[in-house]
Protein backbone atom coordinates (compact mmCIF):
# COMPACT_ATOMS: atom_id res chain seq x y z
CA UNK A 1 0.00 0.00 0.00
CA UNK A 2 0.99 3.56 -0.95
CA UNK A 3 1.87 6.20 1.30
CA UNK A 4 -1.29 8.23 0.73
CA UNK A 5 -3.36 5.22 0.82
CA UNK A 6 -2.64 4.52 4.57
CA UNK A 7 -2.61 8.47 5.04
CA UNK A 8 -6.12 8.47 3.20
CA UNK A 9 -7.38 5.45 5.33
CA UNK A 10 -6.43 7.14 8.07
CA UNK A 11 -8.79 10.21 6.93
CA UNK A 12 -11.43 7.72 5.97
CA UNK A 13 -11.64 6.13 9.73
CA UNK A 14 -12.81 9.32 11.18
CA UNK A 15 -16.45 9.96 10.69
CA UNK A 16 -15.92 13.67 11.03
CA UNK A 17 -12.75 14.11 9.02
CA UNK A 18 -12.75 16.79 5.64
CA UNK A 19 -10.83 17.78 3.09
CA UNK A 20 -10.70 21.59 3.32
CA UNK A 21 -12.47 23.68 0.42
CA UNK A 22 -9.92 26.11 -1.12
CA UNK A 23 -10.72 29.49 -1.95
CA UNK A 24 -10.83 30.80 -5.50
CA UNK A 25 -12.78 31.08 -8.21
CA UNK A 26 -13.62 27.29 -8.72
CA UNK A 27 -12.73 26.26 -5.42
CA UNK A 28 -12.23 22.06 -5.14
CA UNK A 29 -14.99 20.23 -3.08
CA UNK A 30 -14.37 17.47 -0.21
CA UNK A 31 -14.73 14.31 -0.49
CA UNK A 32 -15.78 11.86 2.09
CA UNK A 33 -17.59 8.11 2.95
CA UNK A 34 -20.05 7.97 6.15
CA UNK A 35 -19.34 5.60 8.29
CA UNK A 36 -15.92 5.60 7.43
CA UNK A 37 -13.99 4.31 4.16
CA UNK A 38 -13.60 1.00 5.39
CA UNK A 39 -16.85 -0.84 4.50
CA UNK A 40 -18.18 -4.12 5.44
CA UNK A 41 -18.93 -6.29 2.47
CA UNK A 42 -22.86 -6.08 1.91
CA UNK A 43 -23.12 -2.76 4.46
CA UNK A 44 -24.55 0.56 3.44
CA UNK A 45 -22.27 3.43 2.38
CA UNK A 46 -22.53 7.43 1.58
CA UNK A 47 -20.10 9.12 -0.35
CA UNK A 48 -20.66 13.03 0.32
CA UNK A 49 -18.84 15.29 -2.09
CA UNK A 50 -19.37 19.40 -1.04
CA UNK A 51 -18.35 22.24 -3.15
CA UNK A 52 -20.34 25.85 -2.49
CA UNK A 53 -23.60 27.73 -2.98
CA UNK A 54 -23.11 28.16 -6.94
CA UNK A 55 -22.82 24.35 -8.09
CA UNK A 56 -25.25 23.14 -10.45
CA UNK A 57 -24.30 19.71 -10.59
CA UNK A 58 -22.26 17.06 -9.31
CA UNK A 59 -19.86 14.45 -10.23
CA UNK A 60 -18.56 11.15 -8.77
CA UNK A 61 -15.05 9.94 -11.03
CA UNK A 62 -13.84 6.13 -10.04
CA UNK A 63 -10.12 5.35 -11.26
CA UNK A 64 -10.62 3.47 -14.28
CA UNK A 65 -13.64 4.45 -15.26
CA UNK A 66 -13.39 6.33 -18.27
CA UNK A 67 -16.92 8.08 -17.76
CA UNK A 68 -18.25 9.95 -14.20
CA UNK A 69 -19.06 7.09 -12.00
CA UNK A 70 -22.25 9.06 -11.01
CA UNK A 71 -24.15 12.16 -11.24
CA UNK A 72 -26.43 14.16 -8.47
CA UNK A 73 -28.07 17.29 -8.37
CA UNK A 74 -27.17 19.23 -5.00
CA UNK A 75 -29.10 19.02 -1.93
CA UNK A 76 -30.18 22.28 -0.37
CA UNK A 77 -28.25 24.99 0.22
CA UNK A 78 -26.90 23.39 -2.65
CA UNK A 79 -23.19 23.43 -1.46
CA UNK A 80 -23.34 19.69 -1.18
CA UNK A 81 -24.39 16.19 -2.77
CA UNK A 82 -24.66 12.66 -1.65
CA UNK A 83 -23.60 8.92 -3.69
CA UNK A 84 -25.44 6.28 -1.85
CA UNK A 85 -24.46 2.64 -1.96
CA UNK A 86 -27.10 0.49 -0.38
CA UNK A 87 -24.98 -2.59 -0.52
CA UNK A 88 -21.62 -2.58 -0.87
CA UNK A 89 -19.14 -5.26 -2.87
CA UNK A 90 -15.36 -5.30 -4.39
CA UNK A 91 -16.61 -3.51 -7.10
CA UNK A 92 -17.64 -0.64 -5.30
CA UNK A 93 -13.79 -0.66 -4.00
CA UNK A 94 -11.16 1.89 -5.58
CA UNK A 95 -9.92 5.98 -5.72
CA UNK A 96 -12.80 8.16 -6.00
CA UNK A 97 -12.58 11.79 -6.98
CA UNK A 98 -15.39 14.34 -6.64
CA UNK A 99 -15.99 17.62 -8.96
CA UNK A 100 -18.77 20.20 -9.49
CA UNK A 101 -20.11 22.55 -12.41
CA UNK A 102 -21.82 25.80 -11.98
CA UNK A 103 -22.10 28.48 -14.33
CA UNK A 104 -18.62 29.50 -14.20
CA UNK A 105 -17.85 26.38 -15.12
CA UNK A 106 -15.78 22.98 -13.89
CA UNK A 107 -14.23 22.82 -10.28
CA UNK A 108 -10.72 21.44 -9.68
CA UNK A 109 -10.95 17.77 -8.79
CA UNK A 110 -11.25 17.20 -4.54
CA UNK A 111 -8.76 14.68 -3.38
CA UNK A 112 -8.85 11.32 -3.65
CA UNK A 113 -11.34 9.08 -1.23
CA UNK A 114 -9.82 5.74 -1.30
CA UNK A 115 -13.27 3.61 -0.36
CA UNK A 116 -11.79 -0.24 0.78
CA UNK A 117 -14.58 -3.02 1.14
CA UNK A 118 -13.79 -5.76 3.70
CA UNK A 119 -15.05 -9.12 4.04
CA UNK A 120 -14.29 -10.70 0.49
CA UNK A 121 -11.85 -13.16 1.52
CA UNK A 122 -10.76 -15.72 4.03
CA UNK A 123 -9.76 -13.82 7.43
CA UNK A 124 -6.24 -13.82 8.45
CA UNK A 125 -4.86 -14.97 12.44
CA UNK A 126 -3.52 -12.49 14.42
CA UNK A 127 -1.28 -13.35 17.33
CA UNK A 128 1.03 -11.85 19.79
CA UNK A 129 5.01 -12.38 20.44
CA UNK A 130 5.82 -13.58 23.37
CA UNK A 131 2.90 -13.35 24.97
CA UNK A 132 -0.59 -10.49 25.04
CA UNK A 133 0.67 -10.12 28.62
CA UNK A 134 3.71 -7.42 28.63
CA UNK A 135 4.97 -5.66 31.87
CA UNK A 136 4.14 -1.96 31.41
CA UNK A 137 6.47 -0.31 29.13
CA UNK A 138 7.93 -3.42 27.14
CA UNK A 139 7.53 -4.32 23.84
CA UNK A 140 5.74 -6.83 21.59
CA UNK A 141 5.77 -8.16 18.36
CA UNK A 142 1.95 -8.62 16.05
CA UNK A 143 2.10 -11.53 14.01
CA UNK A 144 -0.41 -11.61 11.15
CA UNK A 145 -0.41 -14.55 8.68
CA UNK A 146 -2.41 -16.80 6.73
CA UNK A 147 -2.27 -19.74 4.96
CA UNK A 148 -3.87 -17.70 1.64
CA UNK A 149 -0.67 -15.89 -0.62
CA UNK A 150 -1.51 -12.36 0.17
CA UNK A 151 0.57 -9.81 -0.92
CA UNK A 152 -0.01 -7.24 2.04
CA UNK A 153 -0.87 -7.50 5.49
CA UNK A 154 -2.94 -4.34 7.63
CA UNK A 155 -2.85 -4.03 11.05
CA UNK A 156 -5.33 -1.65 13.08
CA UNK A 157 -5.34 -0.66 16.40
CA UNK A 158 -9.45 0.29 17.54
CA UNK A 159 -10.18 3.72 18.64
CA UNK A 160 -10.05 6.97 17.39
CA UNK A 161 -7.25 8.29 14.63
CA UNK A 162 -5.33 5.30 14.75
CA UNK A 163 -2.83 4.99 11.75
CA UNK A 164 -3.16 1.84 9.85
CA UNK A 165 0.03 -0.18 9.18
CA UNK A 166 0.64 -1.78 6.42
CA UNK A 167 3.75 -4.17 5.50
CA UNK A 168 4.74 -6.36 2.95
CA UNK A 169 4.09 -10.56 3.54
CA UNK A 170 6.98 -12.70 3.97
CA UNK A 171 6.75 -16.21 3.15
CA UNK A 172 7.96 -19.18 5.27
CA UNK A 173 9.37 -22.66 4.14
CA UNK A 174 5.95 -23.95 5.25
CA UNK A 175 4.18 -22.00 3.47
CA UNK A 176 2.68 -19.60 5.44
CA UNK A 177 2.46 -16.17 5.14
CA UNK A 178 2.87 -13.21 7.40
CA UNK A 179 3.99 -9.61 8.43
CA UNK A 180 5.43 -8.97 11.93
CA UNK A 181 4.43 -5.76 13.15
CA UNK A 182 6.71 -3.90 15.93
CA UNK A 183 4.49 -2.47 18.66
CA UNK A 184 5.71 -0.65 21.99
CA UNK A 185 6.13 0.48 24.72
CA UNK A 186 3.47 -0.89 25.65
CA UNK A 187 1.64 1.31 28.40
CA UNK A 188 -1.09 1.46 30.36
CA UNK A 189 -2.64 4.78 29.20
CA UNK A 190 -5.21 3.30 26.97
CA UNK A 191 -6.14 -0.34 25.94
CA UNK A 192 -4.67 -2.12 23.17
CA UNK A 193 -6.55 -3.71 20.59
CA UNK A 194 -5.72 -4.70 17.18
CA UNK A 195 -7.35 -6.22 14.00
CA UNK A 196 -5.48 -7.53 11.09
CA UNK A 197 -6.47 -7.64 7.21
CA UNK A 198 -4.69 -9.39 3.98
CA UNK A 199 -5.10 -8.24 0.28
CA UNK A 200 -2.99 -8.67 -2.93
CA UNK A 201 -1.35 -6.01 -4.48
CA UNK A 202 -3.52 -5.98 -7.73
CA UNK A 203 -6.70 -5.32 -5.79
CA UNK A 204 -5.56 -2.64 -3.08
CA UNK A 205 -8.99 -1.71 -1.88
CA UNK A 206 -10.75 -5.27 -1.43
CA UNK A 207 -9.27 -6.51 2.00
CA UNK A 208 -9.96 -9.98 3.48
CA UNK A 209 -12.80 -10.31 6.34
CA UNK A 210 -11.03 -8.81 9.57
CA UNK A 211 -9.06 -11.06 12.53
CA UNK A 212 -10.58 -11.86 15.41
CA UNK A 213 -9.74 -9.14 17.94
CA UNK A 214 -6.18 -9.11 19.89
CA UNK A 215 -6.16 -7.39 23.14
CA UNK A 216 -3.16 -6.69 24.90
CA UNK A 217 -2.87 -6.50 28.48
CA UNK A 218 -0.41 -4.23 30.11
CA UNK A 219 0.39 -5.75 33.76
CA UNK A 220 1.32 -3.03 36.40
CA UNK A 221 3.30 -3.64 40.39
CA UNK A 222 -0.31 -3.40 42.11
CA UNK A 223 -0.87 -6.05 44.71
CA UNK A 224 -1.28 -9.44 42.88
CA UNK A 225 -4.21 -11.72 42.98
CA UNK A 226 -4.39 -15.36 43.98
CA UNK A 227 -5.02 -18.37 41.60
CA UNK A 228 -5.90 -21.45 43.20
CA UNK A 229 -8.34 -24.88 41.37
CA UNK A 230 -11.38 -25.65 43.39
CA UNK A 231 -10.88 -29.16 42.30
CA UNK A 232 -7.13 -29.80 43.08
CA UNK A 233 -3.73 -29.47 40.52
CA UNK A 234 -4.31 -32.96 39.56
CA UNK A 235 -7.41 -33.91 37.04
CA UNK A 236 -8.84 -36.30 34.86
CA UNK A 237 -10.02 -36.37 31.12
CA UNK A 238 -13.71 -35.26 31.19
CA UNK A 239 -13.45 -33.68 34.61
CA UNK A 240 -14.76 -30.10 35.29
CA UNK A 241 -11.92 -27.71 36.17
CA UNK A 242 -12.52 -24.11 37.57
CA UNK A 243 -10.02 -21.94 38.52
CA UNK A 244 -10.31 -19.10 41.26
CA UNK A 245 -9.05 -15.65 40.69
CA UNK A 246 -9.27 -13.60 44.56
CA UNK A 247 -8.26 -10.41 46.16
CA UNK A 248 -8.72 -8.41 48.91
CA UNK A 249 -7.88 -4.86 47.22
CA UNK A 250 -11.68 -4.82 45.64
CA UNK A 251 -10.25 -5.30 41.73
CA UNK A 252 -13.50 -4.84 39.13
CA UNK A 253 -12.79 -7.64 36.60
CA UNK A 254 -10.06 -10.41 36.14
CA UNK A 255 -8.12 -11.99 33.64
CA UNK A 256 -6.92 -15.61 33.39
CA UNK A 257 -3.63 -16.52 31.21
CA UNK A 258 -2.06 -19.74 30.47
CA UNK A 259 1.40 -19.71 29.37
CA UNK A 260 2.08 -19.97 25.75
CA UNK A 261 -1.27 -18.87 24.63
CA UNK A 262 -2.33 -16.10 22.44
CA UNK A 263 -5.22 -14.97 24.30
CA UNK A 264 -6.23 -14.88 27.76
CA UNK A 265 -9.78 -14.96 29.37
CA UNK A 266 -11.30 -12.25 31.04
CA UNK A 267 -14.07 -12.28 33.93
CA UNK A 268 -16.00 -9.28 35.92
CA UNK A 269 -15.21 -9.46 39.75
CA UNK A 270 -18.03 -10.14 42.31
CA UNK A 271 -17.53 -8.52 45.47
CA UNK A 272 -18.35 -11.56 48.22
CA UNK A 273 -17.57 -8.63 51.10
CA UNK A 274 -16.38 -5.33 51.55
CA UNK A 275 -13.11 -4.91 49.99
CA UNK A 276 -12.93 -8.74 49.10
CA UNK A 277 -13.56 -9.91 45.01
CA UNK A 278 -13.05 -12.89 43.21
CA UNK A 279 -14.18 -14.12 39.39
CA UNK A 280 -14.51 -18.21 38.89
CA UNK A 281 -12.99 -19.19 35.42
CA UNK A 282 -14.52 -22.41 34.30
CA UNK A 283 -12.49 -25.12 31.99
CA UNK A 284 -14.33 -27.79 31.92
CA UNK A 285 -14.48 -30.52 30.79
CA UNK A 286 -11.07 -31.07 30.59
CA UNK A 287 -8.67 -32.42 27.86
CA UNK A 288 -4.72 -32.61 27.72
CA UNK A 289 -4.87 -29.23 26.19
CA UNK A 290 -5.76 -27.72 29.49
CA UNK A 291 -2.51 -28.98 31.26
CA UNK A 292 -0.08 -26.08 31.38
CA UNK A 293 0.89 -22.78 33.82
CA UNK A 294 -1.88 -20.39 34.64
CA UNK A 295 -1.36 -16.84 36.32
CA UNK A 296 -4.07 -14.57 36.98
CA UNK A 297 -4.71 -10.39 36.88
CA UNK A 298 -6.75 -7.67 38.65
CA UNK A 299 -7.78 -4.67 37.16
CA UNK A 300 -10.49 -1.46 38.07
CA UNK A 301 -12.75 -0.37 35.23
CA UNK A 302 -11.85 2.95 35.35
CA UNK A 303 -7.95 1.68 35.02
CA UNK A 304 -5.93 0.57 31.87
CA UNK A 305 -3.76 -1.26 33.96
CA UNK A 306 -3.84 -4.65 35.59
CA UNK A 307 -1.93 -5.80 37.96
CA UNK A 308 1.61 -7.70 39.05
CA UNK A 309 0.65 -11.24 38.20
CA UNK A 310 -0.44 -13.96 40.67
CA UNK A 311 2.02 -16.75 41.51
CA UNK A 312 1.87 -19.68 38.84
CA UNK A 313 -0.77 -22.28 39.14
CA UNK A 314 0.34 -25.08 37.36
CA UNK A 315 -2.86 -27.22 36.17
CA UNK A 316 -1.86 -31.23 35.13
CA UNK A 317 -3.68 -33.93 33.35
CA UNK A 318 -3.49 -37.29 34.52
CA UNK A 319 -4.03 -40.50 32.68
CA UNK A 320 -2.21 -40.00 29.11
CA UNK A 321 0.27 -42.85 29.41
CA UNK A 322 -0.15 -46.31 29.88
CA UNK A 323 2.34 -47.37 31.54
CA UNK A 324 1.53 -47.94 35.13
CA UNK A 325 3.34 -46.42 38.41
CA UNK A 326 3.48 -48.32 41.90
CA UNK A 327 3.96 -46.89 45.02
CA UNK A 328 5.58 -48.17 48.51
CA UNK A 329 6.43 -46.97 51.94
CA UNK A 330 9.61 -47.89 54.00
CA UNK A 331 9.80 -49.74 56.98
CA UNK A 332 5.84 -49.64 56.80
CA UNK A 333 2.25 -47.88 56.17
CA UNK A 334 1.99 -47.74 59.90
CA UNK A 335 4.43 -45.69 61.60
CA UNK A 336 4.90 -43.93 64.98
CA UNK A 337 5.81 -40.20 65.17
CA UNK A 338 9.37 -39.57 64.74
CA UNK A 339 10.14 -42.64 62.72
CA UNK A 340 12.16 -41.93 59.16
CA UNK A 341 9.98 -42.99 56.49
CA UNK A 342 10.30 -42.62 52.74
CA UNK A 343 7.88 -43.40 49.43
CA UNK A 344 9.30 -45.19 46.89
CA UNK A 345 7.36 -44.30 43.22
CA UNK A 346 8.35 -46.49 40.50
CA UNK A 347 7.49 -48.07 37.09
CA UNK A 348 8.89 -50.41 34.54
CA UNK A 349 8.11 -47.86 31.72
CA UNK A 350 10.74 -44.86 31.17
CA UNK A 351 9.36 -41.75 33.12
CA UNK A 352 11.55 -38.70 33.43
CA UNK A 353 9.54 -37.39 36.45
CA UNK A 354 7.63 -38.82 39.38
CA UNK A 355 5.07 -36.93 41.42
CA UNK A 356 4.11 -37.14 44.76
CA UNK A 357 0.81 -36.08 45.79
CA UNK A 358 -1.51 -36.29 49.17
CA UNK A 359 -5.51 -35.88 49.36
CA UNK A 360 -6.35 -32.57 51.00
CA UNK A 361 -3.17 -30.98 50.33
CA UNK A 362 -2.54 -27.22 49.94
CA UNK A 363 0.57 -27.28 48.40
CA UNK A 364 1.54 -28.24 44.64
CA UNK A 365 3.03 -32.07 44.48
CA UNK A 366 6.63 -33.18 44.85
CA UNK A 367 8.59 -33.74 41.89
CA UNK A 368 11.67 -35.88 41.62
CA UNK A 369 13.81 -36.62 38.67
CA UNK A 370 13.74 -40.90 37.74
CA UNK A 371 16.70 -43.26 38.47
CA UNK A 372 17.29 -46.51 36.35
CA UNK A 373 17.65 -49.24 39.13
CA UNK A 374 17.31 -52.89 39.33
CA UNK A 375 15.64 -52.25 35.70
CA UNK A 376 13.12 -50.09 36.69
CA UNK A 377 12.49 -46.36 36.59
CA UNK A 378 12.09 -45.10 40.13
CA UNK A 379 12.43 -41.92 42.55
CA UNK A 380 12.54 -42.42 46.87
CA UNK A 381 10.69 -39.90 48.48
CA UNK A 382 12.28 -38.73 51.90
CA UNK A 383 9.73 -37.23 54.33
CA UNK A 384 12.18 -37.41 56.96
CA UNK A 385 11.00 -37.88 61.01
CA UNK A 386 7.41 -38.28 60.22
CA UNK A 387 4.53 -36.46 62.57
CA UNK A 388 0.70 -36.68 62.64
CA UNK A 389 0.59 -34.37 59.92
CA UNK A 390 2.30 -36.69 57.18
CA UNK A 391 -0.86 -38.98 57.66
CA UNK A 392 -3.05 -39.55 55.17
CA UNK A 393 -3.41 -41.31 51.25
CA UNK A 394 -1.01 -40.80 48.90
CA UNK A 395 -0.29 -41.19 45.16
CA UNK A 396 2.67 -41.15 42.51
CA UNK A 397 2.44 -40.00 39.10
CA UNK A 398 5.02 -40.56 35.96
CA UNK A 399 5.68 -37.57 33.40
CA UNK A 400 8.22 -36.73 30.29
CA UNK A 401 10.04 -34.00 30.05
CA UNK A 402 8.49 -33.10 26.58
CA UNK A 403 5.38 -32.26 28.27
CA UNK A 404 5.81 -31.63 32.29
CA UNK A 405 2.01 -30.92 32.61
CA UNK A 406 0.69 -33.90 31.30
CA UNK A 407 0.93 -37.48 34.02
CA UNK A 408 0.55 -41.02 33.53
CA UNK A 409 -2.58 -43.34 35.28
CA UNK A 410 -1.82 -42.46 39.18
CA UNK A 411 -0.46 -45.12 41.03
CA UNK A 412 -3.02 -47.19 43.75
CA UNK A 413 -3.53 -44.79 46.75
CA UNK A 414 -1.20 -45.68 49.63
CA UNK A 415 -2.72 -44.66 53.36
CA UNK A 416 0.18 -43.99 55.47
CA UNK A 417 -0.72 -44.05 59.28
CA UNK A 418 1.11 -42.33 61.86
CA UNK A 419 0.64 -43.08 65.17
CA UNK A 420 1.52 -41.03 68.42
CA UNK A 421 4.18 -43.93 69.64
CA UNK A 422 3.85 -47.70 69.67
CA UNK A 423 2.02 -49.20 72.97
CA UNK A 424 5.05 -50.44 75.73
CA UNK A 425 5.03 -54.13 75.83
CA UNK A 426 6.66 -54.47 79.62
CA UNK A 427 5.95 -58.61 80.00
CA UNK A 428 9.14 -60.09 78.73
CA UNK A 429 11.16 -57.77 80.41
CA UNK A 430 9.12 -58.22 83.66
CA UNK A 431 9.76 -62.00 83.16
CA UNK A 432 13.66 -61.37 82.69
CA UNK A 433 13.54 -58.88 85.77
CA UNK A 434 11.76 -61.95 88.20
CA UNK A 435 13.85 -64.45 86.66
CA UNK A 436 17.33 -62.38 87.37
CA UNK A 437 15.88 -61.69 90.76
CA UNK A 438 15.72 -64.94 91.78
CA UNK A 439 18.62 -66.49 90.51
CA UNK A 440 20.00 -63.72 92.99
CA UNK A 441 17.66 -65.12 95.62
CA UNK A 442 18.97 -68.53 94.99
CA UNK A 443 22.76 -67.20 94.94
CA UNK A 444 22.14 -65.79 97.67
CA UNK A 445 20.47 -68.64 99.46
CA UNK A 446 23.38 -70.65 98.38
CA UNK A 447 25.66 -68.24 100.17
CA UNK A 448 23.92 -68.25 103.00
CA UNK A 449 24.01 -71.69 103.69
CA UNK A 450 27.35 -72.62 103.08
CA UNK A 451 28.15 -69.50 105.56
CA UNK A 452 25.99 -71.09 108.44
CA UNK A 453 27.52 -74.70 107.56
CA UNK A 454 30.65 -73.74 107.76
CA UNK A 455 30.07 -72.09 111.54
CA UNK A 456 28.45 -75.30 112.36
CA UNK A 457 31.53 -77.26 111.39
CA UNK A 458 33.90 -75.63 114.36
CA UNK A 459 31.60 -76.34 116.70
CA UNK A 460 30.22 -79.97 116.14
CA UNK A 461 34.39 -80.41 115.89
CA UNK A 462 34.44 -78.61 119.50
CA UNK A 463 31.74 -80.89 120.99
CA UNK A 464 33.36 -84.04 120.24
Amino acid sequence: MTPALTALLCLGLSLDTRTHVQAGPHPKPALWAEPGSVIIRGSPVTIWCRGNLEAQEYRLDKEGSPDPWDTQKPLEPKNKARFSIPFTTEHHAGRFRCYYLSSEGRSERSDPLELVVTGVYSKPTLSVLPSPVVASGGNVTLRCGSQRGYHHFVLIEEGEHRVPRTLDSQQLHSGWFQALFPVGPVTPSHRWTFRCYGYYSNTPQVWSHRSDPLEILASGVSRKPSLLTLQGPVVAPGETLTLQCGSNVGYDRFALYKEGEHDFLQRPGQQRQAGLSQANFPLGPVNRYHGGQYRCYGAYNLSSEWSAPSDPLDILISRQFNDTVSLSVQPGPTVASGENVTLLCQSWGQFHTFLLTKEGAAHPPLRLRSKYRAAKYQAEFPMGLVTSAHAGTYRCYGSLSSNPYLLSVPSDPLELVVSASHPQDYTVENLIRMGMAGLILVVLGILLFEALRSRRSPQEAAGR
